[in-house]
């Protein structure tokens, strides 16, 4: 007999020993495939993502924004700016607001950052925004 005192431990659930049961969808893809479905097939039919959202993320990764306004400043360089400076001076990148252009020799460098910085500065930022172009750096390459 029991006294009321002692209770008894509270039952716990034993899982049933072997593979799940499977539902009557699992089991009629098992006998069309000729295989069991696997739980790794159950999993990654959860992690689908769509087409928007890869490439999406693929655009995100491959910095594909920064690559098209680069594009975009090396297309309208030259309509931008005067044609003796582009025929000595073209884009080469832009990294966190700064405008990288490359010149071909000292001479056109000096005559640049003395005279004509500011207005090149000024145009692009009119056409692209003080956002992407903020300062423009000059250098020999």
């Amino acid at each position: 007999m029991l006294c009321p005192q002692m209770s008894l431990p509270p039952r716990r659930h034993i899982p049933p020993l072997g593979a799940p049961k499977l539902s009557a969808r699992e089991r009629v893809l098992a006998a069309w495939r000729g295989a069991q479905v696997v739980r790794s097939e159950k999993v990654s039919a959860r992690g689908v993502t769509s087409a928007d959202q890869a490439v999406t993320k693929l655009f995100k990764d491959l910095r594909m924004d920064r690559r098209q306004a680069e594009a975009e400043i090396a297309r309208s360089w030259n309509s931008l700016i005067d044609p003796t400076i582009t025929a000595h001076a073209q884009p080469v990148g832009l990294n966190k607001g700064t405008l990288f252009v490359n010149v071909d020799n000292n001479v056109w460098l000096s005559e640049i950052v003395r005279y004509r910085r500011r207005e090149i500065l000024d145009r692009l930022q009119h056409a692209f925004g003080r956002e992407m172009i903020a300062r423009i750096s000059f250098r020999i390459g």
